[in-house]
């Protein structure tokens, strides 16, 4: 049986990442089907932020956190939500930014630097790393990865790969955002602890 130190897991994310990697089994040869998409997905990008924006805004309570100023943009910032558009430059802003997290994941070696970058993804729509204002809860950020784990799984069945390499994509990606998820939750669950004795006490 083999053992684990609970509390490192708690505090460092590469060591999450390590074990729930081995855990669920993502490896090498799941990195390498990521890798081997990044031709056929990276001209398939603006179509997937296109839809994963499409869905945040028809939802106010998700199209509210575009409202205040994004980490990192200096322009201007959008009234109320009734004037904010998808071709508003701070929505253009983080359209960016999505797609260059989704070509990172096809394009990108999972070392530590990339390991960072995904515990990073959760920690910036929190008040800890990203905007003092912005604050997404958890729920939210569950439902988007649902959104866009159906969109991946959509666009690779289009791709029309011989049936063992689509199984094999299917099962990488799926691995790959599970683990996103756990990274993402860890930046959640003080909050969570902190918010539960409050309304305990």
């Amino acid at each position: 049986m083999k053992s684990v130190d609970e509390a490192l897991l708690e505090r460092d994310p590469v060591a999450r990442f390590e074990w729930v990697a081995a855990f669920i089994g993502f490896d090498a040869a799941d990195q390498a089907a990521l890798l081997a998409t990044a031709p056929l997905i990276a001209p398939l990008v603006p179509q997937l932020v296109d839809a994963v924006y499409e869905r945040l805004f028809s939802w106010g309570n998700t199209k509210r956190h575009f409202l205040p100023r994004q980490s990192g943009y200096t322009g201007s910032i959008p009234t109320d939500l009734a004037s904010l558009q998808p071709g508003h430059e701070m929505i253009q802003f983080r359209k960016r930014h999505l797609a260059g997290y989704l070509a990172a994941l096809v394009t990108r070696n999972y070392d530590t630097s990339m390991v960072n970058y995904l515990d990073h993804v959760g920690a910036i729509h929190t008040p800890k790393a990203g905007s003092p204002a912005l604050s997404v809860p958890l729920v939210q950020i569950n439902a988007l990865l649902g959104f866009v784990a159906d969109a991946v799984i959509q666009t690779i069945l289009s791709l029309n790969l011989e049936r063992e390499v689509e199984v094999r994509t299917l099962r990488a990606f799926n691995k790959l955002l599970r683990i996103q998820s756990v990274l993402i939750s860890r930046h959640y669950e003080g909050c969570d602890r902190a918010q539960t004795l409050t309304s305990q006490g």
